[in-house]
């Protein structure tokens, strides 16, 4: 399978990774919930061609992630602004801000802390069940099969051993 054709498998996070899976496109969205919005700012800060970032950019106004607001008449001028899509992406920000901290951070520490605006907290947000609050790992979980994967099966799911499960 060719990396292009990734979005169209039965699986979110393979679509989704065909939009926000580029290392560019995920320092793009980090700037973003940072505040950073114009395309100078975006290319000082990432350091990366005028090119890629633009067309990282298009990609994601394309999908619905970003929109592209005009802030100035003359010149005409835009900034990039997240939708409510692209603020959904925030969690994934966040979460791998988190495991970064934790495996990544060098001996100086994290490089940015996460403020609750409403208590004026430090926190690093963690993963809850949404019915009893109880804080979620993966070994907490256990995935079964959605509507679209049961709609491709006919109901009965294909056998998988042990091993294939790991």
């Amino acid at each position: 399978m060719r990396w292009r054709d990734i979005g169209d498998l039965t699986c979110s996070v393979a679509r989704a990774l065909s939009v926000v899976g580029d290392r560019w496109t995920l320092l793009i969205l980090r700037d973003a919930f940072l505040g950073v919005r114009r395309f100078e700012d975006l290319q000082a800060d990432l350091g990366t061609t005028r090119h890629r970032l633009a067309d990282r950019l298009r990609k994601l106004v394309e999908h619905g992630v970003l929109e592209r607001v005009r802030y100035a008449e003359r010149p005409p001028r835009f900034e990039y602004r997240l939708t409510e899509k692209g603020r959904d992406l925030y969690p994934v920000v966040v979460s791998l801000t988190r495991w970064g901290d934790r495996w990544m951070a060098g001996s100086d520490g994290p490089p940015i802390e996460l403020v609750h605006r409403g208590c004026g907290r430090q926190i690093m947000p963690t993963l809850a069940c949404p019915e009893c609050g109880e804080r979620v790992g993966a070994r907490d979980m256990q995935a079964r099969p959605g509507p679209a994967l049961r709609k491709r099966w006919d109901g009965s799911p294909p056998r998988r051993s042990r091993e294939d499960a790991r």
